[in-house]
């Protein structure tokens, strides 16, 4: 038999390479200049841990002082967090000595100005792990919902990656929110300003603009976009509010789409299941889909429509 690969695979791997050399933003070669995403999601496990210390062993090491423990941990994160934002900040340039200097200067100030406020990112997490708990009938203790809950999973990453974006960090902020997209279907952009007492319940399908605002006391369900009303204008909406402010004691329902930068939702509205909303909403108002007409057909029997019940449940939740 013939071996084909043999004869035509030195000539198809110099095209690859040559397609190469395109000098598309996809033909990058510099591997050793950009973030290590591998890397990034480490960090972001040893701030969980700093978050929540008592809920993540450390299989390295036998703890007997837990505060020295910590103390390697958050040395760690500052060395490889300092690394991590130093390439970012220059990534895609080639700066000379003296701006690699600057560089390397800026990005120690920055991952120290980040560490000095991890403090208050625990004081909104202690109020989101609250809100969930308040929230959750289902939930049998505060350490389930450390250990189990996927929503405070992506709050958590969103809090520290927000802080970096705030410090304006390149790629990093949105590597961390991507990872926690992966694991549990909640998509929060780090540039969104989310209030204390944040509550996801379920999770899934979850999306939150980067120019949304959120106050406090919001909780929110699986399936909510938070998202822009248009998307056509492309670059040009660049830094521009395109997403909606919910303010606080808000509550958003399984399936709701609330979309643009000028919809503003209230405090204390509560946006029934499946609504869909392009403008603003007063205070106090509840937001509903009129009752879907249900149908039933039984065997052969000709389709009954059945009547609306006037006092039934205009939301759904799982």
């Amino acid at each position: 038999m013939k071996d084909l690969i043999s004869a035509e695979i030195n000539g198809i791997t110099s095209e690859i390479i040559k397609d190469y050399g395109r000098n598309r933003p996809i033909d990058k070669l510099d591997v050793f200049n950009q973030p290590d995403t591998k890397v990034i999601y480490e960090l972001i496990q040893e701030l969980v841990r700093v978050a929540y210390p008592g809920f993540v062993k450390d299989t390295h090491y036998r703890i007997y002082d837990i505060g020295n423990n910590l103390s390697m941990v958050i040395e760690d994160i500052a060395f490889r967090l300092n690394k991590q934002i130093a390439i970012a900040l220059r990534y895609g340039e080639h700066p000379d000595e003296e701006k690699l200097e600057a560089t390397r200067q800026e990005a120690q100030k920055i991952t120290l100005a980040f560490l000095r406020r991890i403090p208050e990112i625990r004081e909104y997490l202690a109020t989101d792990v609250e809100a969930f708990y308040d929230g959750d009938p289902a939930a049998e203790s505060i350490d389930e919902i450390i250990f189990a809950y996927p929503g405070l999973y992506a709050v958590t990453i969103y809090r520290y990656a927000h802080v970096l974006y705030e410090m304006k960090v390149p790629l990093i902020p949105r590597i961390m929110t991507e990872l926690a997209h992966s694991k549990t279907g909640i998509d929060i952009n780090p540039g969104a300003k989310i209030g204390k007492y944040f509550m996801i319940d379920h999770g899934t399908g979850i999306v939150v603009g980067e120019t949304t605002e959120i106050g406090e006391h919001v909780k929110i369900y699986q399936g909510v976009t938070l998202g822009a009303l248009s998307t056509s204008g492309g670059r040009k909406l660049f830094n521009k509010k395109r997403h909606p402010t919910i303010e606080d004691y808000v509550t958003i329902y399984s399936g709701a789409s609330i979309l643009g930068g000028d919809t503003v939702i209230g405090r204390g509205a509560v946006i029934g299941g499946n609504v869909f909303l392009t403008k603003s909403i007063a205070p106090d108002t509840k937001v509903s889909v009129k009752n879907q007409e249900l149908r039933y057909n039984q065997g052969r029997r000709e389709i009954q429509e059945v009547e609306a019940d006037p006092d039934a449940a205009w939301f759904y939740v799982i």
